[in-house]
């Protein structure tokens, strides 16, 4: 949520309108706005068939999975064939990616509301919906928060993530196939794992709502997240 509560602030600075913003994952707000508890939420999944029909998925940037690991870790690229290996329980040592002898400490994002925005997009763009083999170096945890936390102390942890929350964090963001996780990267689609950042927006949305909508949309509000760093509809052509 970290590119959100940076909006909010921009949009109260310039209209005095305060937007609360708090983190959980996509799934948790996805079941708040489901139960009333929110006026709108955020996700970085597309919209699915278990999803309310009254609910508007809005994109308003653009994102990627990254794979992080902590910054000793001397593995500085990854295929995705190998994450694979790794959430099928077939890599289990960092000494099978070249780096020290170790045992791979996976951590997963997965909340009691359902699958994260993170785990649904490795599902769906590395993963191909297999199911991870747990073993006693993987580790399920409430959100992708906690799951970035674990890696920053962790020597042997790995995990994926969103690169607009991961760059904030002090892991090292893996190469895949040899290509670094950049913006320009990403645009060209050099590196893979592109995808959207969405706003959930109910049908009946109230009008400060719709409102701070129209702002993420506007060219102010891109040039903003593009300020963040943060990849913009104007940048993707």
């Amino acid at each position: 949520v970290g590119y959100l509560m940076q909006l909010a602030r921009e949009y109260e600075r310039r209209t005095g309108v305060k937007v609360f913003v708090r983190g959980g994952g996509s799934a948790v707000g996805i079941n708040d706005l489901r139960t009333g508890k929110v006026d709108f939420a955020a996700a970085c999944r597309a919209k699915d068939a278990a999803d309310p029909d009254d609910i508007v998925f809005v994109q308003v940037a653009w994102d990627a999975l990254a794979f992080i690991v902590h910054k000793t870790n001397p593995v500085d690229t990854i295929t995705l064939d190998e994450v694979r290996a790794i959430y099928a329980g077939r890599i289990v040592d960092w000494k099978q990616l070249g780096g020290n002898p170790a045992p791979v400490k996976l951590f997963i994002s997965r909340s009691k509301s359902g699958l994260s925005g993170v785990a649904a997009s490795a599902n769906a763009l590395v993963l191909n919906n297999a199911e991870p083999v747990p073993s006693p170096n993987t580790r399920f945890v409430a959100s992708t928060g906690i799951v970035e936390q674990l890696v920053e102390e962790t020597p042997e942890g790995f995990a994926t993530t969103g690169i607009t929350s991961a760059r904030k964090r002090n892991v090292k963001l893996l190469k895949v196939n040899g290509v670094a996780p950049t913006n320009k990267a990403i645009i060209n689609n050099q590196y893979p794992l592109k995808r959207p950042l969405y706003l959930l927006v109910p049908n009946t949305a109230k009008p400060e709502v719709k409102r701070f909508v129209e702002f993420a949309l506007s060219r102010e509000g891109q040039g903003f997240l593009r300020s963040l760093n943060v990849i913009s509809l104007l940048d993707v052509k």
